[in-house]
């Protein structure tokens, strides 16, 4: 497994580097609002579906999440990419051994109130367009194992044109409770149904 080792100024830099990219790539990033608990730290879990997720993820950190950013990467990725380790990424090989110590790992960061960890819990990439978000179990096991007070927020994000040449994206969250009171069950079918109730949203998202 491939830990994180933040660097603060390299995190300072890429900021402003990531948010002329967004805005350069991208006509709107707009999202909704949700209430962020004092003195918990946050698990990520979001829809992966483009090769921006994590920008995007880190973008929304920066701009209303206000915690040190965090991601989980596939360990091939983040061997090719070895900058983002400087940023908070860090590894996991789903079909190693070290599953488990990567999911400690991530509940370990998240024992610290100030951190934030992004989770893809698809684990792969799925089009924005499915009705169905499937919620690995290691989200589960992540949950369980973390010490501190945590928050956990799902988003579902989407593109649209509408009359623009560059793409909008629209970020819905949902606020899941915390580590104290999550069921693996519950969270699953929540995230899906909200999932599937920002899906109809879309139709009439403003632009």
């Amino acid at each position: 497994m491939i830990p994180q080792r933040s660097n603060k100024l390299i995190k300072k830099l890429f900021a402003t580097y990531l948010a002329y990219r967004l805005r350069k790539a991208f006509n709107i990033l707009k999202h909704d609002q949700v209430e962020i608990m004092p003195g918990h730290s946050i698990l990520l879990l979001c829809n992966h579906f483009s090769w921006w997720d994590g920008f995007f993820a880190g973008h929304l950190t920066q701009t209303c999440l206000n915690r040190n950013f965090h991601i989980m990467m596939q360990e091939d990725h983040i061997r090719k990419r070895m900058f983002f380790n400087f940023l908070g990424g860090f590894s996991i090989n789903r079909k190693s051994k070290q599953v488990v110590r990567s999911l400690q790992y991530a509940a370990q960061l998240l024992d610290n109130p100030n951190n934030l960890v992004t989770v893809f819990p698809q684990g792969e990439l799925i089009s924005n367009h499915t009705e169905e978000i499937n919620i690995e179990r290691g989200i589960d096991y992540i949950v369980k194992k973390i010490k501190g007070d945590c928050q956990i927020i799902y988003y579902s994000a989407f593109i649209e044109y509408f009359e623009s040449l560059k793409p909008s994206v629209y970020f819905h969250f949902l606020d899941c409770g915390t580590n104290h009171n999550f069921d693996y069950e519950t969270v699953r079918s929540l995230i899906n149904a909200h999932h599937k109730k920002a899906l109809k949203e879309q139709i009439n998202a403003p632009h």
